[in-house]
Formats: C-alpha cells, sequence, structure tokens
C-alpha cells in the first residue's frame, strides 16, 4: 500500500530530533524482525513503549506500527527529512520554552514549508530578539541590533535632554 507524503509532528523541530525518531523506528524495526525470528515468523502482538514522538508519527499519519510497510514508510520519510529539509537556524538570548518553540514551529510549518526543520541556538549577547539564518540570509531581529540601527537617534536624545536640563 502506498503511503500519502507524511506529515512531521510538531515535537520534532529540529535536525537531532528527526535522526532520533528514525533511529528509534529503525531499532523498533529490528526488534519486530528478531522477534519474529525467534518465534518462527509469529505475529507481533505489542511492540516496546514508542517515544511521545514516535507516538505523535503514528496517531498524526494513521500508522500501524506492528505493520512492517507503516514502519519503513516513516524511515524512508524521515530518511528524506533528514537529508533534504529546509532547515532554519534561529538563535535567542535565553532558552525558549517548549510552548513557544511548537508555536514557532508550527507557524514555520504552516506559512513556509510542512517539512521544516529548526535549529534552536542561545546567544546572550542579542539581549533580547533573535537572529535567523538559512543557507542565503541573515536577519538579526535583536534588541542590540536596533540599538545599533538607532545609534544617531539615541545619541541626539541624549544630546537634547542634556541641553535642556544640564546638571
Amino acid at each position: 500500500m502506498a503511503h500519502k507524503e507524511l506529515v512531521l509532528p510538531l515535537r520534532v523541530i529540529s535536525q537531532g530530533d528527526a535522526m532520533r525518531l528514525k533511529r528509534e523506528l529503525e531499532a523498533l524495526n529490528d526488534y519486530v524482525h528478531q522477534s519474529q525470528l525467534r518465534d518462527s515468523g509469529a505475529e507481533l502482538k505489542t511492540l516496546p513503549k514508542p517515544s511521545l514522538a514516535l507516538n505523535d508519527l503514528a496517531q498524526e499519519n494513521s500508522l500501524n506500527l506492528l505493520k512492517s510497510e507503516d514502519r519503513e514508510a516513516a524511515i524512508g520519510f524521515l530518511a528524506q527529512l533528514v537529508e533534504n529539509a529546509p532547515i532554519i537556524h534561529i538563535s535567542f538570548a535565553s532558552e525558549p520554552s517548549s510552548t513557544f518553540m511548537t508555536k514557532i514551529t508550527r507557524w514555520f510549518r504552516d506559512q513556509i514549508d510542512p517539512r521544516i526543520l529548526l535549529n534552536v541556538g542561545l546567544e546572550p549577547s542579542i539581549a533580547a530578539g533573535f537572529t535567523l539564518r538559512t543557507l542565503n540570509h541573515y536577519h538579526d531581529f535583536s534588541l542590540r541590533q536596533q540599538f545599533s540601527d538607532q545609534r544617531e537617534l539615541l545619541l541626539n536624545g541624549i544630546r537634547e535632554s542634556q541641553a535642556t536640563n544640564p546638571l
């Protein structure tokens, strides 16, 4: 049975998350294969407890992880994803919450590409805001950059304030 294009769960944010999920599926595939060899090809009734990400992948794509064709389809999808997904590098001044990362991931997947992956980094020197980098673009939306862009305006304001209110 040919599967439609699978949907990437929001719990899978980065390329590392996708690689971990692929390794988990491959380990699960090996487990099922070994179990069937030991039990003379008997059909498996249960599986080891899957991670939340694997559970989400199976539920959102109506996959039955007991079926080898569903596992193989998911492994193929994740292999393609790891190799070809668009990746955005985004840096924040401090560690973003998981709720925030889920919301921003949803926005990027809805607006840009449903397979997009985010690599999140920390850059304390940006103070507030974020920087965003793709293969060929860099955007700085940090407070540091805003101050730098408005340096003359800020200096003029300080000079005017000093001129009207000398100490």
